[in-house]
């Protein structure tokens, strides 16, 4: 597995990361109106690629195709970390979530923040992150469940 920066025309392969995440993983903790108004099969590709360039992660990819990405903003907050619903369980998500922190040294952050769903928090404690509030924003007309989570990064003990 190689972990790399998103390169442009890599978007729509992106977004299949995005919708296998959600509708094979996260189907356990959501309807399947909540997984579509989240991931719709017919989503405005034009927003899409706006989205990812502004966010500009890092992709994990195994024999060449992406099967994960995660992003951190200078501010620390992580604003998509998603991992392929036909690769689960294989470290991808370890990996990527090492990135972000070597990420966050780089860039001297000081405290990581995500809107953490339901699916993923269990996952986002085991690094350390703990849930500052419960949410429920109203994506496409429908009420999701997530949480706030955040982390104090003090990079100068490493206890991994």
């Amino acid at each position: 597995m190689k972990i790399r920066r998103f390169q442009p025309g890599e978007e729509p392969a992106l977004y299949e990361v995005f919708y296998s995440a959600i509708h094979l993983i996260a189907k356990n903790d959501y309807s399947q109106e909540q997984l579509n108004a989240w991931a719709p099969s017919d989503l405005d590709l034009e927003l899409w690629v706006k989205r990812i360039n502004d966010i500009n992660p890092f992709v994990a990819e195994i024999d060449g195709k992406p099967v994960g990405y995660a992003d951190v903003q200078q501010n620390g907050y992580i604003d998509h970390f998603f991992v392929s619903g036909n690769h689960p369980r294989k470290g991808v998500g370890k990996a990527l979530m090492k990135a972000i922190h070597s990420e966050s040294e780089r860039l001297g952050i000081t405290e990581l923040t995500s809107n953490v769903s339901k699916t993923a928090q269990p996952f986002f404690q085991r690094f350390g992150f703990v849930i500052v509030e419960q949410r429920k924003p109203v994506v496409r007309g429908v009420e999701l469940q997530n949480a706030l989570m955040r982390k104090d990064c003090k990079f100068h003990n490493h206890s991994d």
